[in-house]
């Protein structure tokens, strides 16, 4: 199946490039852009892109604002994309945010094409784009100027995982990925693959990149650890 693609940026080179680019690809179809976020907004409901490209700063709406509004829709629309954020500083506070919202991960603008290519296939495939620095620096960052006091709810959904499905929490929090998962276990990476699908049921969270937030702000797993 082809993944279809929209490319939300204020600069027109960089949305030409990345289409060229995406487009070139037998498996990825680009079927729409747009400058800002309120026009993304707008295109991604017209189209149902399974993909956004969404850069992070941009004029009139930021890829935040336009990131909830499409992974939170208001009622009568059913379509939410995956969305995968763009931006020039890999600690970009906006960044942080948008996984919480339910972004899927972010990329680099300077990241080289393959990794471009990548992403979106990885995205599409509903996993997360997080790559274990990135995590660390990332969340561990951010995670530190929350408040050091969990919300009572969050602990409680802790307390329904089993202690394999905690320890692989703790593990994807980590920014380790499925395999490296397997071997730190010693477990079948399929065995790790539904250890995750039931993690994410049981927290109420739609992707990866949402555990690995939720595991931070529940007190799970600590700033500077691993």
């Amino acid at each position: 199946m082809t993944t279809r693609v929209i490319i939300v940026d204020d600069q027109a080179m960089v949305r030409a490039g990345f289409a060229a680019l995406l487009a070139a690809q037998t498996d990825i179809d680009v079927v729409g852009e747009a400058p800002d976020g309120a026009r993304g907004v707008e295109v991604s409901r017209q189209v149902h892109p399974d993909v956004v490209l969404m850069d992070v700063r941009m004029p009139e709406m930021d890829g935040l604002r336009a990131a909830r509004e499409l992974l939170e829709p208001p009622p009568g629309v059913t379509h939410r994309p995956k969305v995968l954020m763009l931006t020039t500083f890999d600690l970009d506070d906006y960044v942080y945010e948008a996984l919480r919202a339910g972004a899927s991960g972010f990329l680099l603008k300077d990241a080289p094409p393959a990794d471009l290519i990548a992403a979106v296939r990885v995205v599409a495939e509903g996993e997360a784009l997080l790559a274990p620095s990135v995590t660390r620096r990332l969340i561990a960052d951010f995670a530190r100027q929350r408040p050091s006091a969990p919300p009572s709810g969050q602990a409680l959904r802790l307390n329904g995982l089993t202690e394999r499905e905690t320890e692989v929490l703790v593990l994807v929090a980590r920014g380790q990925s499925n395999i490296e998962i397997a071997g730190s276990l010693v477990l079948a990476e399929q065995t790790v693959k539904t250890h995750v699908s039931r993690i994410l049921g049981k927290l109420r969270l739609r992707d990866r990149a949402q555990a690995v937030v939720f595991a931070y702000e529940s007190g799970l797993v600590s700033p500077g650890e691993g």
